[in-house]
């Protein structure tokens, strides 16, 4: 054999492999960059509903006042889940009791019919709404990210760089109940 060709076999040996674990290793710098990114689009929606929800609040109070106990609920599962800044396990289970709080706010709202025909009220009412439907979208967007990079993770031969780089396995950000999942609206 040729001593051009005994080189090359080398080079190709060594090189091939340093290679695609460059690759890899990009790739997943990449994707953990995609995923805090993805988490940022969702952080800006859950602070656009925390901004939305005080401006609910008081408009039912000014129909409901006998209705405090609940409306103090919901500001406190508000101020909860919006300090919540932790990992998304513990975040959804924050945004899972938020849900249930404005449930019940929308619950008082239908005993008022002057309230559910309040322009202000509907107003709020559809961007709540609109604003929901973009959290599912981003979240959506970001537990796909969390597919790719554990996926990514768990294969084998991957999962060697990413041991490497010490990537941990990122959780999905998930309603915990079903009909959790579902945007709450009153019916006008």
């Amino acid at each position: 054999m040729e001593p051009a060709l005994v080189w090359a076999i080398i080079a190709a040996a060594i090189l091939l492999p340093l290679i695609w674990w460059i690759a890899t290793y990009n790739r997943f710098v990449r994707l953990r960059h995609t995923l805090r990114e993805s988490w940022a689009d969702i952080d800006v929606e859950l602070k656009r509903r925390y901004e939305l929800i005080p401006n609910l609040v008081e408009t039912v109070k000014g129909f409901a006042r006998h209705e405090r106990e609940s409306l103090e609920r919901v500001v406190q599962l508000r101020n909860q889940a919006m300090h919540n800044h932790g990992p998304a396990v513990s975040q959804g289970r924050d945004e899972d009791a938020l849900q249930q709080g404005l449930r019940s706010l929308f619950a008082v709202a239908e005993g008022y019919p002057e309230l559910k025909s309040d322009a202000n009220f509907r107003q709020l009412q559809e961007e709540l709404a609109l604003t929901e439907d973009r959290i599912a979208a981003a979240r959506r967007f970001f537990n796909g990210n969390v597919r790719d990079l554990r996926n990514l993770r768990e294969s084998f031969p991957s999962s060697i760089v990413g041991n490497v780089m010490g990537i941990e396995e990122p959780t999905f950000f998930e309603l915990d109940d079903r009909n959790e999942r579902i945007v709450p609206r009153v019916r006008t």
